[in-house]
């Protein structure tokens, strides 16, 4: 009878905890007492604390960490989609926001100095676009490639990637004005342009990338701007202009005294890839960076380096947007680069990437155009199947694709492709996702008709 009874305390009081956690009386992240303060507060023995403290760790709703304490967990993430017919979830190969396993653990021991009550009042109060001089010196650090590294007092900051490139458009480009990108490019700048204005002038590309002598006629044809433009693993190509190219492109602007954008929120994943534009173009690049796809989007900065004649045009472009970072999040992503979180999680990444390209590379061949390490593929799908067929074909088996018109930009006409990308499922669930879209290209639509 005592077991028993012991038994039923224990689930008894385990409930009680876990219905303050559905009912939000207890969050994620808040710490429950030690077990011996617990077992006081309600008045059972040590023991029975033990194992109440044991049931929830097996309902999944807290986690305990070897010298903290537990803490009550986080809610699962969203079920994974069956690949079958009907699907209520979605496998995403739309968006891309890699996480690795390892990241959380990494991000959390860089968070408790921010804890302590002097440091988490001074990064709670107002920050400007230029950030700390510490901040400056982390952001320099973490933009720096082999053979060049920025001059960390030109570096301005932003509340996200997206803001850092809205606010360079703004500078650049004034309401009513022209800004050329590749024909097909980061949705984002559609609305980015939509919102301030600004009308996109597509541009030709090849294999290499952005045609500079296109580049040159659209100027000539009637004034830019500027030029936005990814030259590492763009997307949705995933292709990477190499040196020469950039050289080319950059005495092209020089020669039109044109200045160029440069977005490289994907160039982490490319260890060995060309220098910068803006080494090649110093006078005549912003560059734009994040910290989004290198780390995750919830707690992100946006760096911007403008030219040093630049710098008080694109400072006022992002205060007048309130595109300024918040302190928090500066300091937070500080302490990541310097004590080393960011480039741990770097590293995993590339691999990560790396893995689950070669998933892509054996299940959809006609998939190309990205490098060893990229998170996403082009796919120029095979005939009669047309983008808007295929994505709905894909979407009736619970899968999500990009069809290429979401990157044309202006009028230019979208290729037969789709963008998969590879980043958010387990990987036993995007091997299976590719394996259906394989099976579905290698099949005909019923509503296309055959070329």
């Amino acid at each position: 009878m005592a077991i028993g009874g012991a038994m039923e305390d224990y689930r008894r009081v385990a409930d009680e905890v876990a219905a303050a956690i559905a009912a939000g009386r207890l969050r994620p992240g808040d710490r429950l007492p030690p077990q011996r303060a617990f077992a006081r507060e309600r008045g059972i023995a040590a023991s029975t604390a033990s194992r109440v403290y044991r049931e929830l760790g097996r309902r999944g709703l807290v986690v305990g960490e070897v010298g903290r304490g537990t803490f009550v967990r986080a809610a699962e993430g969203p079920a994974v989609a069956a690949l079958a017919e009907p699907a209520d979830a979605r496998v995403d190969l739309e968006f891309s926001y890699p996480v690795v396993p390892e990241q959380s653990a990494l991000l959390a021991a860089g968070m408790e100095r921010l804890l302590r009550p002097d440091v988490l009042e001074t990064t709670l109060g107002p920050t400007g676009v230029a950030g700390t001089p510490a901040a400056r010196e982390a952001a320099a650090e973490l933009l720096a490639v082999p053979g060049w590294r920025p001059d960390p007092s030109g570096v301005l900051f932003a509340g996200n990637g997206r803001q850092a490139i809205a606010g360079a458009v703004a500078a650049l480009v004034p309401p009513g004005g022209r800004l050329a990108v590749e024909a097909l490019t980061y949705p984002v700048i559609k609305g980015v342009a939509a919102r301030l204005g600004v009308t996109l002038v597509p541009v030709a590309s090849d294999e290499h990338g952005l045609s500079p002598e296109a580049l040159a006629d659209a100027h000539r044809a009637a004034p830019l701007g500027a030029v936005y433009l990814q030259p590492t693993l763009h997307n949705p190509y995933g292709t990477t202009m190499p040196g020469p190219r950039r050289a080319e492109l950059a005495e092209t602007l020089e020669r039109l005294g044109l200045h160029a954008i440069e977005d490289r929120v994907w160039a982490f994943l490319a260890e060995d890839g060309p220098a910068p534009l803006a080494s090649f173009a110093a006078r005549r690049t912003v560059l734009v960076d994040s910290l989004s796809k290198r780390l995750a989007p919830g707690l992100s900065v946006g760096f911007v380096l403008p030219p040093a004649a630049l710098a008080g045009r694109v400072a006022a472009a992002l205060r007048s947007g309130a595109w300024a970072p918040t302190g928090f999040a500066l300091a937070a992503a500080s302490g990541w680069i310097t004590g080393g979180a960011v480039a741990a999680v770097t590293r995993a990444k590339r691999a990560d990437a790396a893995s689950r390209s070669r998933l892509a590379a054996d299940r959809v061949p006609g998939a190309g155009g990205a490098g060893p390490a990229s998170y996403f593929r082009w796919w120029e799908l095979p005939s009669p199947w047309r983008a808007d067929t295929f994505v709905a074909a894909a979407a009736r088996h619970g899968i999500a694709v990009t069809p290429a018109a979401a990157f044309a930009a202006g009028t230019t006409a979208a290729p037969r492709a789709v963008r998969v990308s590879l980043a958010s499922p387990p990987p036993e669930t995007l091997a299976r996702a590719l394996d259906v879209l394989a099976g579905i290209a290698a099949g005909s639509p019923e509503d296309a008709p055959v070329d």
